[in-house]
């Protein structure tokens, strides 16, 4: 699974990289978690749209709100057959935009040791999400939320994970966006990334709390570079 990731790039940047006006809401993570807002893009009526959007899906007919943890992520193996995602696929697909994500490995001693994951230009990117939208039963809002489609770990992912977020080359991303296309050619989209376009850092332990939300998560403690 995918459970945090780094969405750490200047608003000025996303805007000229997605074609987008960037939300108020918008701030560089460094440690973004399960239930917080992340940046998504969505087409809506021809054009692009950007909104927060709370990372783990809220499904309309869900009763209790803890079901949205169990939602963060959607695999792509099964996206059609889910009822969470399958009503979802045809016309309510986004990007989750991010420039990085984290995994832990085993380290010395057999303690978890995390690592970010990114492109090697560090550039942004965009997972492949999907989206929905309810009314807030108590409060009377709406509620926009997103979960990141996973599939199958490329070579570099694979020692650390069994799985991971789909990232979309830059020439698909408007596939994935347009609701014209088939839910057949959408699923083929949702493969792993070229693990030659990609690095494997190092990260701070300080990571592991949701608290730490600052670029020094990115760095490495001594102990781990020793090792």
């Amino acid at each position: 699974m995918c459970g945090r990731f780094t969405s750490s790039q200047r608003r000025e940047t996303i805007a000229e990289r997605f074609q987008v006006g960037v939300p108020d809401g918008y701030r560089e993570r460094y440690n973004l978690a399960p239930a917080q807002p992340a940046l998504i893009v969505r087409e809506r009526d021809g054009d692009r749209e950007a909104l927060m959007a709370r990372w783990g899906l809220l499904p309309h007919w869900a009763k209790d709100e803890r079901i949205s943890y169990k939602l963060i992520n959607a695999r792509a193996e099964t996206l059609a057959e889910k009822p969470a995602f399958r009503s979802l696929l045809g016309k309510h697909r986004c990007l989750v935009v991010a420039d990085g994500f984290y995994e832990w490995r085993l380290g010395a001693g057999g303690k978890k040791e995390p690592m970010h994951f990114r492109l090697a230009d560090g550039a942004p990117f965009a997972f492949a999400g999907l989206w929905t939208s309810r009314t807030d039963p108590r409060t009377g809002d709406l509620v926009e939320s997103c979960t990141i489609v996973t599939t199958r770990p490329n070579d570099l992912v694979a020692p650390v994970h069994d799985r991971m977020p789909v990232i979309l080359p830059r020439e698909l991303e408007q596939d994935w966006l347009d609701p014209a296309i088939s839910k057949e050619h959408a699923l083929a989209l949702l493969e792993p990334y070229a693990p030659d376009r990609m690095i494997a850092l190092p990260a701070s332990p300080r990571v592991n709390s949701v608290r730490n939300d600052d670029a020094g998560v990115l760095a490495p403690d001594a102990d781990t570079l020793a090792a």
